[in-house]
């Protein structure tokens, strides 16, 4: 019997009622649902008229009015950089070594991150906090995590409310490791993933040339095998052709397909069409604030403009199925995660209404469409009719335009005590100061990072995961592609920015406006993309 969450202090069984996307093998939908939760677990699915199970004849009935779906699992983000809008992109690219060298790179995304959170002006507390909303507001109940690094040397996952695919703290969901870095070696790398009990997330052939195909290419050993098993999912793999795609197939290898970022980066993306003719298991990554989606909700619609404009690649099913069981698959959390089924974890999100096709409903929903997200049984954010019902606040909070309340609850008794009581609303104050304020941002007091039990740690910063601050070069292979830009200071290229707010429908206006201006950005993606936020005012 799994135990009480002390996040959740009721020994409380509850049913949401609704329409019901399971996700499961055979895509069942029931259109008037019943959900039996108790702790962290679904008891029972079936439909809301049928006789509920032993034990759940008196218990908490709440109706949704909704569509309910299992929790979004993203696969691809680098957290730490989504407090930074959009990046003008300011050329088309091949790879990624290039627009790493770009001057305005280390002005606009690499250098803030590092004003404000890598030189300890008290504003780690406050990143860690928004983001993790972000993900919250978007639906998003699994990403990546936060890396922290102590001055004694010791390195880990920052592990909040939303699950963290590298920590999970649960023997039962086995935790991936993530890798930024190039492959030096084949055989010690095909070694690691045989060892590997999940899954490895490789950051793979990034960009359009030769030379990001290579890194795949890599993975070839002498002998003519390869380095590739069912525990390999390469994020990107923009670069590979189709011989490459069949190759990861018949390895047993998957994808994590992150397009905006792609296509803002580069003008394109991975061979998507060639990748489902493969069979090839495929998740979904909203990547990173500065050249990617708010979070998977919006990935969703990018990749659905995509397949449309692509002969309709992907069906909606087949596009939802990315941000939920087909992630769960690639992690190995498909026996607990991923789809709506007894026996599983209850992360769940509900969007407002039940009318129509569910997986088209998901697709065509903003932030200010969701309801309710439930992580692991515990309620974490949504609509106060719904919210209420559980008794459970820690903040009240507007989303969209015009604004409407949300009921967080971010009570955190297990994982990294880190934000303590810090609230989204301080955390946001703060950031937004302290980007106006560069490069010279005012100092804020950190609360000292703890383990559970309250004992201080040694004193933790912020690893930024995609800038060589690891310790290594994230590139060993990498030829000189151009020569390294003049260090200045930080102070002499800083400049005031502004905080990216958490979700589209707070300002949309301001999120389309920014993708028109993009110039590697598709036409068709700029025209289409408002359509998929129907119920926005743009």
């Amino acid at each position: 019997m799994p135990p009480v969450s002390a996040d959740f202090p009721l020994d409380l069984r509850y049913v949401l009622l609704g329409k019901v996307l399971t996700m499961d093998a055979h895509l069942t939908v029931i259109d008037k649902g019943a959900i039996y939760i108790y702790r962290d677990t679904i008891e029972a699915v079936q439909p809301a008229a049928d006789e509920p199970p032993a034990g759940f004849e008196d218990c908490l009935k709440i109706n949704t009015k909704g569509t309910i779906y299992p929790g979004l699992i993203e696969l691809h983000n680098h957290l730490s950089y989504n407090i930074l809008p959009p990046w003008k992109v300011p050329k088309k690219y091949t790879n990624r070594e290039r627009w790493r060298a770009a001057p305005d790179y280390r002005k606009y995304v690499s250098g803030p991150l590092r004003m404000l959170a890598k030189d300890r002006r008290g504003y780690l507390a406050a990143l860690v906090r928004y983001v993790e909303c972000k993900c919250l507001l978007g639906g998003v109940t699994t990403s990546q995590g936060i890396t922290l690094a102590s001055n004694a040397g010791v390195m880990k996952y920052y592990r909040g409310v939303v699950r963290n695919v590298e920590h999970t703290d649960d023997p039962a969901l086995p935790a991936a490791e993530t890798r930024t870095d190039d492959v030096g070696s084949a055989i010690a790398f095909l070694k690691q993933l045989q060892r590997d009990d999940g899954c490895r997330l490789l950051h793979l052939s990034e960009g359009k040339d030769d030379f990001s195909r290579r890194q795949f290419l890599n993975l070839q050993l002498r002998d003519g095998t390869w380095a590739i098993t069912d525990a390999l999912a390469g994020i990107h793999a923009a670069g590979l052709h189709a011989q490459d795609l069949a190759i990861l197939k018949a390895h047993g290898g998957a994808i994590v397909w992150s397009p905006l970022s792609n296509l803002l980066l580069y003008g394109d993306t991975a061979l998507m069409k060639e990748a489902k003719a493969n069979g090839i298991l495929i998740g979904l990554g909203s990547d990173w604030s500065p050249s990617g989606s708010k979070n998977l909700l919006g990935e969703l619609k990018i990749a659905k403009v995509f397949s449309d404009a692509n002969r309709k690649i992907f069906t909606d099913e087949e596009l939802v199925q990315m941000a939920t069981i087909n992630a769960a698959r690639i992690l190995k959390w498909d026996h607990l995660l991923g789809s709506i089924e007894p026996g599983k974890r209850a992360d769940l999100i509900v969007m407002h209404n039940t009318r129509g096709s569910g997986y088209r409903r998901l697709l065509r929903s903003s932030e200010a469409d969701l309801t309710l997200v439930i992580i692991n049984g515990v309620p974490r954010c949504g609509s106060v009719p719904l919210m209420s019902r559980f008794n459970l606040e820690t903040e009240r909070w507007q989303v969209g335009t015009p604004p409407q309340e949300r009921i967080l609850y971010l009570r955190q008794t297990k994982g990294t005590a880190y934000v303590g009581t810090l609230t989204l609303a301080e955390s946001q104050r703060r950031l937004r100061v302290g980007l106006r304020e560069l490069p010279n941002p005012p100092f804020y007091e950190e609360p000292p990072l703890a383990d559970v039990d309250g004992q201080p740690l040694e004193e933790f910063t912020l690893v930024l995961d995609n800038d060589d601050e690891a310790g290594q070069s994230l590139r060993p292979l990498a030829p000189m592609l151009a020569p390294p830009p003049a260090a200045a200071a930080l102070k002499d290229i800083l400049i005031p920015m502004e905080l990216d707010p958490l979700t589209v429908a707070d300002h949309p206006t301001r999120f389309f406006e920014g993708l028109n201006n993009q110039i590697n950005l598709p036409d068709y993606v700029k025209t289409k993309l408002p359509r998929w936020y129907p119920r926005l005012v743009v």
